[in-house]
């Protein structure tokens, strides 16, 4: 329980670093005075879309064999570590939802931008490897909140001032290592 839940945490947290949503993060922190706001909207959408991605992979875990299970979800480690060394973008281009106001622009902006995202697509693998679904929930929406948290409350803060490419072959070098680690144990 408590290895599915640090393992989510650290994967989302360090999967993060330089992703969209946290590019995202910066213009809505830039955007908007209402920190409090944006980190609620920013919370509340990493819990339904990381409930709706742990979900899918605790129930597609039932239509192959364990076997079977254990190969696609290390491949599918070894496939995200291949796609986070490729720099994600974000535009910024004005959003009719922002005159909702900092909680719903979040809140929409964060969910929609997380869909495909690659850490939606490693809470669907962390959630087939691990069967746990909330602590994989838990421990993906506090690795979210450790990478954009910080982010928002600096607002001023850019990610160009971290060495990106260190962190995403950091960030590469893990999701590989949990791909053998998938295949060496059963």
């Amino acid at each position: 329980m408590l290895e599915a839940f640090t393992a989510s945490t650290l994967t989302v947290a360090i999967a993060e670093i330089g992703d969209k949503t946290q590019l995202l993060a910066l213009l809505l922190a830039a955007r908007f005075k209402n920190k409090t706001a944006i980190i609620l909207g920013i919370f509340i959408a990493t819990i339904a879309n990381h409930f709706a991605a742990a979900w899918l992979g605790q129930w597609a875990t039932d239509f192959v064999s364990p076997d079977t299970a254990r190969y696609l979800v290390a491949l599918s480690f070894f496939a995200i570590a291949l796609w986070v060394l490729v720099p994600d973008k974000v535009e910024a281009e004005e959003s009719s939802l922002y005159r909702f106001g900092p909680f719903i622009a979040t809140l929409v902006l964060f969910f929609i931008a997380e869909i495909g995202d690659k850490t939606q697509v490693a809470t669907v693998v962390l959630s087939a490897r691990y069967d746990d679904l909330w602590m994989v929930v838990m421990g993906t929406t506090v690795g979210m909140l450790l990478a954009n948290v910080p982010v928002v409350i600096a607002g001023h803060f850019s990610a160009d001032k971290l060495p990106m490419t260190w962190i995403h072959r950091g960030t590469a070098v893990l999701f590989a290592i949990m791909g053998i680690a998938t295949l060496l144990w059963h």
